[in-house]
């Protein structure tokens, strides 16, 4: 019985820390993850500012020349 009982409690450890280890990969993976999207995210409105910008200045050149 008591080999068993110790038998189970290993793998209930063992799988503890798996979860644990499973949890911490999890969770820096998804920090890396949003890192890369918000970075994205800022490149295509910066982008969109930009051409935006130099649309507005041919259009007031156009305007006042």
């Amino acid at each position: 019985m008591s080999l068993n009982w110790q038998l189970m409690d290993e793998t209930s450890s063992r799988s503890f820390g798996r979860t644990v280890v499973a949890v911490l990969v999890f969770l820096v993976a998804a920090w890396l993850l949003l890192g890369v999207i918000v970075h994205v995210v800022s490149f295509v409105f910066s982008t969109l500012l930009f051409v935006v910008a130099v649309i507005a200045v041919v259009w007031a050149l156009k305007v006042l020349l």
